[in-house]
């Protein structure tokens, strides 16, 4: 389709990687970052985990907080959506 890529290096739990994305390479580092902030969380809280078990651990806490942000913006639509019909 010939749609411009971003090629970013960044710097995850100390191994470098190439993300390719559309998205401005500002957010795509910031994303990066944030990631790498919350596998080394994880590392201090839990020493003992390899790297597979941090990075599976980290996607699960990360999903969660997804989901519940999804739940949490579902139920702001509702009450949007609630307080318009009250108002016609």
């Amino acid at each position: 389709m010939g749609e411009f890529k971003n090629r970013i290096n960044v710097t995850i739990n100390d191994r470098n990687y190439t993300i390719v994305g559309e998205d401005n390479p500002e957010h795509i580092r910031h994303v990066a970052h944030l990631v790498d902030d919350k596998l080394n969380e994880l590392g201090r809280k839990s020493a003992g985990l390899d790297t597979t078990r941090k990075a599976v651990l980290t996607a699960v806490n990360i999903m969660h907080d997804y989901v519940k942000l999804e739940e949490e913006h579902e139920r702001l639509k509702q009450e949007v959506k609630r307080l318009k019909d009250q108002g016609e």
